[in-house]
């Protein structure tokens, strides 16, 4: 019966070192606002709002771009839709996000980019300035015309 008790003891004084090792843990970098709107005129193709998702995770961070400026005239299969996104950063520099990670878009539908890849600085404050999205070898340049709303995502 002893032993029953020092086993249980142990366990329990096992599980509260663990919950205190993973509260001091360090967190997960992170990005303020997480989703932030902008408008964009995409010329002959378009215009209308964007939606823009940012994640971190130290200095690697992911934007998704969703946007009304660009529909698919044709269903568009997943991974196939390079896009760029230009951001001003810090008020004088680029940076720039890259990838063609975007969901099956049907016909009609609204054009995601899926993530885009960057890099990123502590402090950085980014706001788009322009999307490029290639789609069977077609180029649909999209260019800010407001500015990001609530503001910047700072890293």
């Amino acid at each position: 019966m002893r032993h029953g008790r020092l086993g249980i003891g142990a366990l329990l004084g096992i599980g509260v070192m663990a919950a205190g090792s993973l509260a001091m843990a360090p967190t997960a970098n992170a990005v303020t606002p997480e989703t932030a709107t902008i408008s964009f005129d995409c010329g002959s193709f378009g215009s209308g709002t964007a939606t823009l998702t940012a994640t971190q995770d130290g200095t690697a961070a992911t934007i998704s771009v969703s946007t009304s400026a660009i529909t698919a005239p044709i269903p568009i299969s997943a991974n196939s839709v390079k896009s760029t996104l230009t951001l001003t950063k810090n008020g004088s520099d680029t940076a720039t996000f890259t990838g063609n990670a975007n969901p099956a878009i049907p016909a009609g539908g609204a054009v995601s980019t899926g993530l885009l890849d960057g890099t990123v600085a502590a402090g950085d404050s980014l706001e788009a300035k322009s999307l490029v999205v290639v789609v069977f070898g077609i180029t649909a340049t999209c260019n800010a015309t407001s500015p990001q709303s609530p503001g910047p995502f700072v890293f």
